[in-house]
This record gives C-alpha cells, sequence and structure tokens, in this order.
C-alpha cells in the first residue's frame, strides 16, 4: 500500500483501502490483493477518499479532488452516484437500508443519500 487512508470490510471477509497515490485495492480475506480499482475498471481517480461497500457488494468511493462519488459494480462500468452538492467528501457509510453517508469536510456536515 502507498498512503493508506480510508478502509471498509467487505461482506464475503475481504476489505477496501483508499491510498494517497490515487488508487483502490481490494483485498482478499487472507490480505492478498484482489484487485486495484483503477486498473479493473480504467477509471482515473483524482484523490479518493471514503470507501464503503454496499449490501450487494458494489464499492462506492468518495473522490474529494473531483467531488463526487461513484459505485463501482462487481460487473459493469462504474456508475457517478453523486457529481455536484459536495465540496469536499471524505468519509463514508452505507446503510443497510440503502442510505448512503457522506461527510463533506469542505461545508463541515455529513450529507445523506437515498
Amino acid at each position: 500500500l502507498q498512503g493508506p487512508r480510508y478502509i471498509s470490510p467487505v461482506p464475503s471477509g475481504g476489505f477496501v483501502v483508499s491510498e494517497e497515490c490515487g488508487d483502490v485495492k481490494v483485498f482478499m480475506s487472507s490480505r492478498k490483493l484482489l484487485c486495484s480499482l483503477s486498473s479493473k475498471y480504467g477509471h482515473q481517480f483524482g484523490n479518493p477518499a471514503g470507501v464503503c461497500v454496499d449490501r450487494e457488494g458494489s464499492i462506492l468511493v468518495a473522490d474529494e479532488q473531483r467531488r463526487t462519488v461513484h459505485l463501482f459494480p462487481e460487473h459493469g462500468a462504474p456508475i457517478c452516484l453523486v457529481s455536484t452538492g459536495l465540496r469536499r467528501p471524505a468519509g463514508m457509510a452505507c446503510s443497510s437500508s440503502g442510505h448512503l453517508f457522506v461527510a463533506d469536510t469542505g461545508e463541515n456536515c455529513v450529507k445523506v443519500f437515498k
């Protein structure tokens, strides 16, 4: 890892880590690297920050530099879930009821999305 920042468990037993170098890595429960999201999806991150995994196993990543939140499904292309209204998204959490909580350090608040 190069400058690990945020971490989230994966329902299958592994975990996801965002890095300062501009990537997000997915690890198996054995701590073996499973994939890099930038390599797997061909996605260019600005400054990945908070990460979480939803109930379907999709990985969500907040990008501080781009002021966005992207969803990375197990199969298929990344989807931009939030493209406006964020100033500096940092930490995130996904609820079992489908809500996304984003700590926006640029506005000193928590924003909730459904």
